[in-house]
């Protein structure tokens, strides 16, 4: 598809109200006009496929156009997931029995596919000694339906519990991860993942970024579910930068726990990159993947795969102060 066929097939589709209550947010953000910043969205779009989510997240309108050219816009990370991942074989990451299924190892934890073949006596067999459970809807993203449950929901009507998640649809229940304690310093209410991208590249393979995800008083981490991320170091796994979150708030430490940002390290952190290198390569039609792992006392653990990784995380604008994107990193692996 080419970039003036992306940009009108997303004009035809805009949200023109979001996007005008987003040139309000710039204008008070940037000091330039409402004008100046809808002229400049307009060329970002047909020059870098850049919607104005795109526009805002990675600040573009700060941005001079050597800089433009480093940022990983939708358009762009679209065109990379067609080129790298054959789509016949997504299903392995999407749908989540499946993934649990080819990477058990790696998932190191029980879990049970409930749809209409589940019967009350095979929830109650499988929650007999786990005090909580996660439900996550078999299909989805952005942590969207995902809920956590306790003993004290199952334990007195077991047959409402069943019910109960019965109606909410297909869906894997799966044993509650306990995070290492450094992670839970950081912030105990959610598993705070490492979201690793690796990258079977035409000039070199590995991995091409890593962040932390860290949760900010819900259940999850998710960035769409109110979490932050901060880029991590490859080498030592140490973050390297403030924590942002979607709205474009930036913390130098964290606003519950007071835990530093940058400088906290992730524990297990060879760990993590091995599994993710070796487990890029049990389905190499994938060539692109984000893993989101979690740090275990007994070491790392995958939550999931990604087959269509979010660009919007790895190019948060606090994450690089000098401009220079992340393209510059893929650049590396594949011609871009």
């Amino acid at each position: 598809m080419s970039r003036l066929t992306f940009f009108f097939k997303r004009l035809v589709r805009m949200d023109w109200k979001k996007m005008w209550d987003t040139t309000a947010l710039l204008k008070t953000r940037s000091g330039k006009s409402r004008l100046w910043l809808l002229l400049d969205m307009l060329r970002c779009g047909i020059r870098y496929n850049a919607g104005y989510m795109d526009y805002k997240i990675a600040a573009m309108y700060r941005l001079n156009d050597e800089q433009k050219k480093t940022v990983i816009t939708r358009g762009i990370s679209n065109s990379i997931v067609r080129r790298m991942n054959d789509k016949a074989y997504w299903h392995f990451f999407d749908d989540k029995t499946e993934f649990n299924t080819l990477f058990s190892d790696e998932i190191g934890r029980r879990w049970l596919r409930s749809d209409e073949t589940l019967t009350q006596e095979q929830l109650e067999a499988f929650l007999k000694d786990l005090p909580s459970v996660l439900y996550k809807p078999l299909e989805g993203s952005s942590g969207v339906g995902i809920e956590r449950f306790d003993r004290s929901e199952w334990e007195q009507d077991p047959a409402a519990f069943y019910q109960k998640i019965r109606s909410m649809g297909d869906a894997v229940l799966e044993e509650l991860l306990v995070q290492h304690p450094v992670m839970a310093g950081m912030c105990p209410t959610s598993v705070n993942t490492v979201r690793v991208a690796t990258l079977l590249g035409d000039k070199q393979e590995g991995i091409v970024y890593a962040f932390l995800r860290i949760g900010n008083g819900k259940v999850m981490d998710n960035v769409d579910q109110g979490g932050m991320a901060a880029r991590v170091d490859l080498e030592s796994g140490t973050l390297k930068t403030v924590a942002a979150d979607k709205a474009g708030n930036v913390f130098e430490r964290h606003p519950m726990t007071g835990t530093p940002i940058i400088g906290f390290t992730i524990p297990c952190w060879e760990e993590v990159k091995d599994m993710c290198l070796k487990a890029m390569r049990k389905v190499p039609q994938m060539r692109y993947v984000a893993w989101d792992v979690a740090i275990t006392p007994d070491g790392p653990r995958f939550i999931e795969g990604n087959s269509f990784p979010s660009h919007a995380v790895p190019q948060f604008a606090a994450h690089y102060p000098d401009g220079i994107g992340i393209l510059t990193e893929f650049r590396k692996f594949i011609d871009v």
